[in-house]
C-alpha cells in the first residue's frame, strides 16, 4: 500500500509562511467576481488565468513559501451549477494546479531559486462548500451526507441522533466517495499530480467528514497501488476549528491513514491561541513518534454573510500579524513545525507583515 511522507519533510524551516486568501485577493486586488459565483476563485481560472498567476506571484513576493491552488470550490456539483460538463470541470481543476505551478516557475527562474523552495498545496474544500448557502461552518448536510439540509427556520441539525448509526455510516461513505472522486481527477493525470506537493483539506465542519477524508485518502492509496502508477501519495493536512479535529484525525480506526498536518483556518485571529492550545493537548495524548505540523491561517476579521454573499467589515487588521506571531511562538514547541498564513480577506500585505515579524525586521 502506498503511503505519504511526513509533511515536515517538505520544509527546512520550523516556521513556514503560507499565502493568504486567494479568492478574496482576486476580488479585492484584481476586481474579479468571486463571492457571487458558485465557483468562488475557480471562476477566475478560465475567466482570467493571468490574474490567478499574478495573485500567486504577489504572495510569493510577499514571502510565502506555500501556494494554495484556486481549487477550493472545485466539485462536480458546483461546476454543474455553473454549466460545465464533468470533462470540462476536470480540465479546469487541473488548470488551477497548472497556474500555481506556472507562478512558481516564473518566480524561481527570475530569482534563480530551486523549484522545491516553493511548495504547492492542492486546496480541497469540504462538501459544505458545494451547498447553497455554503455550509463549511455550520455543517448542515442533506442526506445521504448528513441528517438534514440547512433550513431557514433554524430547526436544522448537523449531527445524527442515537439509533441513527447506520445513517451515519452511510454518510461517511458518501462523503468519502465525494472526496475520492475529486482527488482522482488530479491523480489520473500524472503531470498535474506531479506539480502538487501536498493536499490541504480545508474548513471541515463535521467530524464524520474528517473520518471520510481519511477513508478517501486510503482509497487514493489503494488506487495508486492497483494501477501501479509511478506517482506517490502526497502528504496532507486537515483543518477545522475544534479540538475534536485532532481526536478524529488521529484516533478512531487504526487502519485509516493519519494526516501529518492539523490546521485551524478561517476563524478570527483572536481565537487562535485557545484553539491551537486545545488541539496541541489532544495531539499529545497519542504520543506520536513525530508530531504533526500545525497549520494556522486565520481570516482577516471581516464577516461573510453566506445568504447575502457579501462581506461585512469586521475587526481591524492593524495588529493581525503581531497577534498571529504571538500565537505561533506560544505553541510552536509542541508541534513538528508550523505553517502559518492567512485565509479570507488577507492579502499580500498581511503575509508580508507576517513574514517581517517572524524575521524580526
Amino acid at each position: 500500500m502506498a503511503s505519504a511522507t511526513h509533511l515536515g519533510q517538505l520544509f527546512n524551516e520550523s516556521i513556514v509562511l503560507l499565502d493568504g486568501g486567494l479568492g478574496t485577493t482576486l476580488e479585492t486586488y484584481y476586481s474579479k467576481a468571486i463571492s457571487n459565483t458558485p465557483l468562488w476563485s475557480a471562476n477566475v481560472i478560465t475567466e482570467d488565468p493571468e490574474a490567478v498567476i499574478k495573485a500567486h506571484i504577489a504572495f510569493l513576493e510577499a514571502g510565502a513559501k506555500v501556494l494554495m491552488t484556486a481549487t477550493y470550490q472545485c466539485a462536480f456539483e458546483t461546476f454543474g451549477r455553473g454549466g460545465y460538463s464533468k470533462e470540462e470541470a476536470i480540465e479546469i481543476w487541473r488548470k488551477g494546479v497548472q497556474l500555481a505551478d506556472e507562478a512558481r516557475r516564473r518566480f524561481v527562474q527570475e530569482r534563480n531559486l530551486p523549484d522545491d523552495s516553493i511548495r504547492i498545496a492542492l486546496s480541497i474544500g469540504p462538501f459544505g462548500s458545494t451547498l447553497v448557502p455554503t455550509q463549511e461552518f455550520d455543517g448542515f448536510y442533506p442526506p445521504p451526507y448528513g441528517p438534514q439540509a440547512y433550513t431557514t427556520d433554524g430547526q436544522g441539525r448537523n449531527s445524527f441522533l442515537p439509533g441513527e448509526e447506520d445513517k451515519e455510516t452511510t454518510a461517511v461513505q458518501a462523503l468519502a466517495e465525494f472526496h475520492f472522486e475529486r482527488l482522482k481527477a488530479y491523480l489520473s493525470d500524472s503531470a498535474t499530480w506531479g506539480m502538487i506537493d501536498l493536499l490541504a483539506f480545508e474548513t471541515v465542519p463535521v467530524l464524520r467528514e474528517i473520518t471520510a477524508i481519511r477513508k478517501a485518502v486510503q482509497m487514493v492509496e489503494a488506487e495508486i497501488t492497483k494501477q501501479g502508477q509511478a506517482v506517490t501519495l502526497k502528504p496532507w493536512w486537515i483543518s477545522g476549528r475544534a479540538q475534536q479535529v485532532a481526536q478524529t484525525a488521529l484516533g478512531g480506526a487504526v487502519e485509516l491513514p493519519r494526516p501529518t498536518g492539523l490546521g485551524i483556518n478561517c476563524c478570527g485571529v483572536e481565537f487562535m491561541s485557545e484553539l491551537a492550545h486545545d488541539m496541541g493537548q489532544a495531539v499529545r495524548e497519542y504520543n506520536l513518534e513525530r508530531p504533526p505540523i500545525l497549520v494556522l491561517y486565520p481570516n482577516g476579521g471581516d464577516v461573510y454573510d453566506t445568504v447575502l454573499r457579501q462581506w461585512k467589515k469586521g475587526r481591524d487588521k492593524a495588529h493581525w500579524a503581531d497577534e498571529l506571531d504571538q500565537v505561533v511562538r506560544k505553541v510552536k514547541d509542541a508541534w513538528g513545525g508550523v505553517i502559518v498564513g492567512g485565509c479570507c480577506r488577507t492579502g499580500p500585505e498581511e503575509i508580508r507583515a507576517l513574514g517581517q515579524v517572524f524575521s524580526g525586521s
